[in-house]
């Protein structure tokens, strides 16, 4: 199986999550991403329990891109520590798969 991977990011606003976006497509990164907006996030911070209204990312690219993705990201992201997280695909269909290496391979 050819090898893609998911990506998760939170971001806080949504000008920030779409600065994001275009910038990973244009530069070849994703190739397919959806913004879910109005996600509620609790989580902990410094030893207290944060809540946060975010906007979710979710990244379909290729498994070769991460590293470049994830250090692009890191640049531009608002957050000191923000969210980045690959999961690997095990299974899909063929042509999609193909679809977002072609894509992301350019």
């Amino acid at each position: 199986m050819k090898k893609i991977c998911i990506v998760f990011i939170t971001v806080d606003k949504k000008n920030a999550a779409m600065k994001i976006v275009n910038q990973l497509l244009n530069k070849k990164l994703a190739a397919c991403i959806n913004i879910i907006e109005n996600i509620k996030s609790c989580y902990l911070w410094k030893g207290k329990i944060e809540k946060a209204k975010e906007v979710l990312l979710i990244i379909k690219t290729g498994k070769n891109k991460i590293e470049d993705l994830i250090k692009f990201v890191k640049k531009i992201h608002p957050y000191t520590v923000p969210e980045i997280i690959a999961c690997d695909i095990i299974k899909g269909n063929e042509d999609y798969i193909d679809w977002v290496i072609s894509e992301t391979a350019k």
